[in-house]
């Protein structure tokens, strides 16, 4: 059952109540059961990969050393989508456990936050389990849970982790996850506070900068480029490897009519970080602006990719295959994938590719599924509308509506089509 939140109300000292018949997610302690006392720890070192590589290299029996290193290691990766740093993580973990093989909670930690890096996220909830099973009180655990459960499509769980995760300790990590928590509800102004939250509690570079990053990215999505890329901004002046506010500050450039800066900043990230979403949508700036040859050597970038791609189906690789490849390939693959997991993301990418390999009457009760669960943006709402409009069913309009209002620049190929439909 999908939970559904409405505001009941701002309590104090800043926190918020959302509360709905089905659940209650509170973004601060409840207070209805007392926690563990809160320990005061001395400030984390500005670079967290080179202290823990220090100590573990100090301390090499030590188990614990090595899986602080897998955490950080993980946690650099998130932002530099650097692999060399989860195949770092690999190796400590595998040193941490080979010391520490019985109850070793940090370890069961680490491995499920590779797994959900690299997209095992049934691999993750089992992690995430036996963590908290482990030690329920401790919070890491349920933040590996919470991640997993919610890529799962498994809502109602992912939501009970997180509170579980902000009841513990109301960190930055718990209130970036309530923020995800919240918008995958529909939930966006809420999502914003929780991370206007997260950004406040921040100790860490990587903090900041991933607070602030995903302030840009639901500023974008609620059709503010200016503000987003204000966000973006103080995301890479705090921490510089952060490619996806690199990614936001072209999509921004994009959005205000500054074409040729867009595409500089597109053209040195993805020499930098050829990623799928990188690759796809600077491909389709070029096409829009006329330079077909050079968006050609970027789609074919992501052919090679998608020909050399093993293990979890990447939903950007499968969106290029539905909008410039093989739709019956992207079918295929994201079935597979909506076998494994059924989540809003995936539902809304497998009807994308049924739409566009002209399956339409199969691809309307999964773009349902993905707007039911409320976290369909402005391409969601688009994409219903496509659907719809193909089916000659009279919800169209609206929804095509719906996107251009959410976010007026939520594609620059896309975007265009929902007025052409519209006009």
């Amino acid at each position: 059952m999908i939970r559904r939140y409405g505001l009941a109300g701002a309590v104090g000292r800043g926190a918020l109540v959302l509360a709905g018949a089905a659940g209650l997610l509170t973004l601060g302690p409840s207070g209805s059961a007392p926690g563990p006392a809160t320990v005061v720890a001395p400030p984390p070192p500005a670079d967290r990969l080179a202290a823990a590589r220090l100590a573990a290299g100090q301390r090499p029996q030590d188990a614990t050393a090595w899986a602080e290193l897998a955490l950080a290691a993980v946690d650099r990766a998130r932002t530099t989508l650097d692999s060399g740093q989860l195949a770092e993580a690999d190796r400590a973990l595998a040193r941490s456990l080979d010391l520490g093989p019985e109850r070793n909670y940090l370890a069961q930690v680490g491995s499920g936050q590779l797994a959900n890096a690299r997209h095992e996220f049934a691999a993750a909830r089992e992690f995430g389990l036996r963590a908290t099973g482990m030690a329920p009180d401790r919070p890491a655990g349920y933040a590996v849970l919470a991640d997993a459960e919610l890529q799962l499509g498994h809502l109602p769980a992912a939501t009970a982790a997180t509170q579980r995760l902000l009841d513990l300790a109301p960190t930055t990590a718990a209130y970036t996850r309530a923020s995800y928590d919240l918008e995958t509800h529909g939930r966006t102004e809420e999502a914003v506070l929780a991370l206007e939250r997260a950004l406040e509690l921040a100790v860490t570079p990587g903090e900041r900068g991933f607070s602030a990053h995903r302030l840009g990215d639901l500023a974008w999505e609620q059709g503010r480029p200016e503000q987003a890329e204000q966000h973006y901004r103080h995301a890479l002046a705090v921490q510089p490897d952060d490619h996806f506010a690199a990614f936001g500050l072209a999509r921004t450039a994009a959005a205000s009519g500054r074409t040729e800066e867009a595409l500089g900043r597109y053209a040195e990230l993805v020499t930098r970080v050829p990623q799928p979403q990188f690759l796809l949508e600077y491909a389709e700036l070029l096409l829009s602006d006329g330079h077909r040859a050079e968006a050609e050597q970027q789609l074919a970038t992501l052919a090679a990719e998608a020909r050399l791609a093993t293990g979890p189906v990447d939903l950007q690789l499968a969106r290029y295959l539905a909008d410039h490849g093989d739709p019956a390939e992207a079918v295929r693959l994201l079935t597979e994938e909506w076998q494994r997991r059924q989540s809003p993301l995936v539902a809304e990418e497998l009807a994308w590719a049924l739409h566009r390999a002209g399956r339409d009457g199969e691809a309307l009760p999964q773009i349902r599924f993905a707007a039911e669960a409320g976290g369909a943006g402005a391409l969601g709402a688009y994409r219903g509308g496509v659907i719809e409009h193909a089916l000659g069913l009279p919800g169209a309009a609206e929804l095509l509506r719906t996107a251009l209002r959410r976010n007026p620049y939520f594609s620059v190929r896309y975007a265009a089509h929902a007025r052409e439909l519209l006009g």
